[in-house]
């Protein structure tokens, strides 16, 4: 067997930082984990020339790099292809979600059969990459088995979650302030519509402020939502600064029922940052909002947990010291590990 340092590693991703996205998250961090034992080369459509589609984008080309391990992720299904085409193995895909095409984009309606068309031509690529590959990853196994297309696969499946650096997102002695907390992209996927509504019904009853961070699209529209609530759009802003707000938050809500979301690494990060979470009740994202947090099923839900943890300090307390605890599960050193044995077996 080689050694750890002569092992080549050629991870495939449609968007890489500095795109942003929680795909583009998760990859950097594992760039960054195993650079430290193999020699590791990215690919993707920052040094790729592509056709570039929204969320998408499609190599015209594909360079010839000899590797031990080749390890995808997706969506997008096209880099991946690229890598079934040129017979390069052994492959281990990393299937983050399912392509689910919006209702809405940036306040427009999509049409039920474009959607459709997208989400069908998405399905006839994936389906023989993951047939030929060799190990699928899952983040959950709720996700996995609930999924149209990975269900298909299940006995190649294998769950390794998300991560979390420990070291960055950490639990200070930070005193919590009086607002509920958003991290996140502003599309329509993200649900923060339920959130704004459901912040009308919280603030009736607590003094307190909705705090979003992140941009997008649709961050008119969602302002213009949120004009009769006490709220502050922040936009993106750098890391160290989300961090602090994030320590300080009484609470962090992940409102998306799209399975577009499949995990929530924002709710790590909260976690890590010793503050509680609330998101929506749907596969994958729940498994991980349990270890430090809460569920939620509508708006009155949503609300009603809200100010659960706004008004019972002790309360909140607990979820905050269970999420401490849960998070250590999730770090890179931990997380790094199972998907090197992963390759490990397959080289």
């Amino acid at each position: 067997m080689k050694e750890c340092c002569e092992i080549k590693i050629a991870l495939t991703t449609p968007y890489y930082p500095p795109h942003i996205g929680g795909v583009e998250i998760h990859v950097e961090g594992l760039v960054r984990q195993l650079s430290k034992k193999y020699n590791v080369t990215v690919i993707s459509s920052n040094n790729t020339r592509c056709i570039e589609i929204p969320y998408s984008p499609i190599p015209v080309s594909f360079p010839g790099v000899q590797a031990d391990i080749y390890h995808s992720h997706v969506p997008s299904p096209f880099f991946a292809w690229w890598v079934m085409k040129k017979g390069y193995s052994p492959h281990v895909i990393t299937y983050h979600n399912d392509v689910v095409v919006p209702s809405t984009v940036n306040g427009y309606r999509i049409p039920g059969n474009v959607g459709y068309l997208v989400e069908r031509v998405n399905e006839k690529v994936i389906v023989p990459v993951l047939e030929s590959c060799d190990v699928i990853i899952a983040t959950t196994k709720s996700y996995a088995v609930t999924s149209p297309v990975l269900s298909r696969f299940i006995d190649k499946v294998e769950v390794v979650p998300n991560a979390v650096d420990l070291k960055k997102f950490n639990c200070k002695n930070v005193k919590k302030q009086d607002f509920v907390l958003y991290v996140g992209r502003l599309v329509e996927y993200k649900g923060l519509p339920v959130l704004i509504e459901a912040m009308k019904k919280v603030q009736k009853e607590f003094d307190c402020e909705l705090i979003v961070i992140g941009d997008g699209e649709d961050r008119a529209r969602l302002e213009n939502l949120a004009k009769n609530i006490k709220a502050r759009f922040l936009g993106r802003l750098p890391t160290k600064e989300v961090i602090g707000w994030m320590q300080k938050a009484r609470v962090l809500v992940l409102p998306s029922f799209s399975r577009l979301e499949a995990f929530g690494i924002v709710l790590l990060e909260a976690m890590a940052c010793g503050t509680p979470v609330i998101a929506s009740n749907i596969a994958g994202v729940r498994e991980v909002a349990l270890e430090g947090g809460l569920v939620f099923d509508d708006v009155d839900d949503l609300s009603n947990k809200i100010l659960k943890i706004l008004t019972n300090d002790s309360f909140a307390k607990k979820l905050s010291a269970k999420g401490l605890k849960s998070v250590k599960n999730y770090s890179w050193e931990v997380v790094s590990e199972k998907i090197e044995k992963i390759y490990l077996r397959l080289v």
